[in-house]
C-alpha cells in the first residue's frame, strides 16, 4: 500500500489531492457530456462555446453530487455495509438517491434555467407543464446521482476490501514469524516442568514463598504453552492466569507495594484473545512500580457488564519521568485490538503528571453452546502430570 500513496495513503495531503482529482475529472466529464445537448441553439455554437455554457451548469450540479458521494462513502458504507446491515444500507441509499435527485431538479428549474435564459438558450421543456418539467428534472438528477454515487461507492468498497485483505496478509505473516521465533527458542515443556519440579522440591523446606512463586511460574508457563495455541480462550482461564501473574509480582515486591485489585468472577461462556491483557498489567509493574523508589502503588479495576469487559489500570509514576506507557507490549496490544476487535473496543493510555492511566472497554464474544457442550478440561491444567506441586 505504501507503493501507491495516491490511492491508499491516509495522509492529509494525499487525501486532498485524491479528492480534487476525482471531482475535477467528474466536472470535466459532465461539462463535455452536457455540451452535446440536443438543443438547436447549442448545436449551432462551436464546441468551445458550448463548453463555456455547460461548465457553470456542471459546477452547479457538483453540490448535490458531493452530498451523495460523501454520505455514501463515509456514512452508509462504514456504518451499514461493512457491518453486514445490507437491508438498512439499501433503504438509506435509496433515500439519499431520491434526495439528490430532488436537489438536482431544484437546481435545474431555478439556477440552471436562469443561466440558460441569460445566455439566450431556451429550455427544452419550456412548453411542458411545471409538474412534467419537475418529473423530467428529477429523473435526470436521479440518472446523474446513480452514476456518481455508484462510482464513488465502488471506489470506496474496493479500497476497503483491499485494505482488509492486506491487513489479513500482514497478520498472517506476523503470526508465521512469531511461530518461527517461538520454535527457535522453545524448550521442551517436559524438561521445563521437570526442572521446575526439582527446584520446587529443594525450596519447600527452605522458603515457602519461593516454592509458591515457582509453582505460580509453572502455572503461567503451562497456560502459555498449552492454552494459548488457539485464537480465543475462555475468559475465566485468562483471568486466572492474570491473577497468578499478579500474585508473582506481589510476592516479588513483598510489602513494599500498595496493590489494589478488583476482578470479577466471569461466566464460562465468554471468550477472549489469549494474553491480550497481560502486557497492559505488566506495564504497571515495569513502568510504574519498578521505577518508584518509595511508596509504589497500583490500582486495577475490572468489571463485566454482560459481554462488555471494562478495565481501568492506574499506577504511580516517579517524579521527573516523562515517557508514556509505550513500547512493544502496548503497540502489539493496540495492533491486536485493531485486527481482532475492530469497532468493538475503546482503548486509551493517559500519561498524567504523577500517574499512568489505562482505560480499555472491550466487547467480547460468547462461546457457541455446541463448543461449551463438547469442551473438555485441559489435561495439563487438571492432572498436572508434568510437575507435582502441592496446592498453595
Amino acid at each position: 500500500m505504501n507503493a501507491l500513496p495516491f490511492v491508499f495513503s491516509n495522509q492529509t495531503k494525499w487525501r486532498i489531492v485524491r479528492h480534487c482529482v476525482f471531482w475535477l475529472s467528474w466536472f470535466l466529464f459532465q461539462a463535455v457530456l452536457y455540451s452535446f445537448s440536443p438543443s438547436p441553439v447549442l448545436q449551432q455554437q462551436s464546441f468551445l462555446a458550448r463548453l463555456s455554457m455547460t461548465s457553470p451548469e456542471s459546477l452547479a450540479y457538483l453540490m448535490p453530487h458531493q452530498f451523495l458521494a460523501y454520505t455514501l462513502m463515509y456514512w452508509v458504507i462504514p456504518r451499514f455495509v461493512l457491518k453486514g446491515q445490507y437491508g438498512i444500507a439499501t433503504f438509506v441509499s435509496a433515500i439519499l438517491f431520491l434526495v439528490t435527485a430532488i436537489l438536482s431538479a431544484i437546481i435545474t428549474l431555478t439556477l440552471i434555467e436562469y443561466m440558460r435564459k441569460a445566455s439566450g438558450v431556451p429550455s427544452i421543456n419550456a412548453e411542458s407543464p411545471l409538474y412534467i418539467q419537475l418529473c423530467i428534472s428529477v429523473m435526470a438528477g436521479l440518472r446523474g446521482g446513480i452514476t456518481i454515487g455508484g462510482l464513488a461507492a465502488a471506489i470506496k468498497l474496493m479500497k476497503c476490501f483491499y485494505e482488509k485483505e492486506q491487513a489479513a496478509l500482514i497478520l498472517e505473516r506476523e503470526k508465521v514469524s512469531a511461530e518461527l521465533q517461538m520454535l527457535k527458542a522453545q524448550i521442551h515443556p517436559h524438561f521445563l516442568f521437570n526442572t521446575l519440579n526439582n527446584i520446587f522440591s529443594y525450596t519447600q523446606e527452605v522458603s515457602v514463598t519461593a516454592s509458591n512463586m515457582i509453582f505460580g511460574l509453572s502455572e503461567l508457563l503451562r497456560y502459555m504453552l498449552y492454552e494459548c495455541n488457539q485464537p480465543f480462550v475462555s475468559l475465566d482461564k485468562e483471568l486466572k492466569m492474570l491473577a497468578d501473574y499478579i500474585a508473582l509480582e506481589k510476592a516479588r515486591y513483598d510489602k513494599h507495594l500498595d496493590l489494589s485489585v478488583n476482578m470479577p468472577k466471569p461466566p464460562t461462556n465468554l471468550k477472549i484473545a489469549p494474553l491480550l491483557l497481560l502486557p497492559l498489567i505488566e506495564n504497571c509493574f515495569k513502568h510504574g512500580a519498578s521505577k518508584m523508589i518509595s511508596d509504589p502503588w497500583i490500582s486495577m479495576d475490572m468489571t463485566l457488564n454482560g459481554a462488555v469487559l471494562s478495565l481501568r489500570l492506574i499506577n504511580g509514576k516517579a517524579p521527573g519521568i516523562k515517557e508514556a506507557h509505550a513500547g512493544i507490549g502496548t503497540a502489539n496490544t493496540q495492533k491486536r485490538l485493531d485486527l481482532i476487535y475492530a469497532g468493538k473496543y475503546e482503548f486509551k493510555v493517559l500519561n498524567e503528571v504523577d500517574m499512568y492511566v489505562v482505560n480499555l472497554k472491550l466487547s467480547l464474544d460468547y462461546v457457541p453452546p455446541a463448543d461449551l457442550a463438547t469442551s473438555k478440561p485441559n489435561p495439563y491444567h487438571e492432572s498436572r502430570k508434568d510437575i507435582q506441586l502441592s496446592d498453595r
